[in-house]
């Protein structure tokens, strides 16, 4: 896959439950994190967004959990973002554990932006990423 974001963390101990394992909802913060990263390094601030009155919110979120991080664990979140409607982007974001580049959970974010009127619509500064999409 062409990957055009990564995030490095590391897991800390209280992310894990009493089976000495990453908590399932703690993945959702990790791809959330990368998400707003990924936006953040393409010049769009999410909090600068909501400000003006445009709220990014998911609509559906897929993730398949292959194997467990643990306490101490290394890993890179890599995303990749792309338009699949008129007013609605996806976020592949696979997540692995490092040095052994094992694939630990691969998710697919959909996600749409609201107007003040909470009505769907892709505003302008969203848009600009895509016009170079092919």
């Amino acid at each position: 896959m062409r990957y055009t974001h990564e995030l490095e963390f590391k897991v800390r101990d209280y992310e894990c439950d009493m089976q000495g394992v990453v908590n399932n909802g703690v993945y959702q913060n990790y791809l959330e994190h990368a998400r707003h990263e990924l936006l953040l390094s393409r010049g769009i601030q999410f909090a600068q967004m909501t400000a003006a009155g445009i709220n990014l919110v998911v609509v559906r979120a897929e993730l398949d959990y292959r194997k467990s991080l643990t306490s101490n664990d290394r890993f890179v979140v890599r995303s990749l973002l792309r338009q699949v409607s008129r007013i609605r982007f996806e976020f592949q974001q696979d997540v692995f554990r490092l040095p052994d580049e094992i694939l630990m959970l691969a998710a697919r974010i959909t996600g749409t932006s609201l107007n003040q009127r909470g009505r769907p619509y892709l505003p302008e500064a969203l848009a600009e990423l895509f016009s170079d999409d092919s």
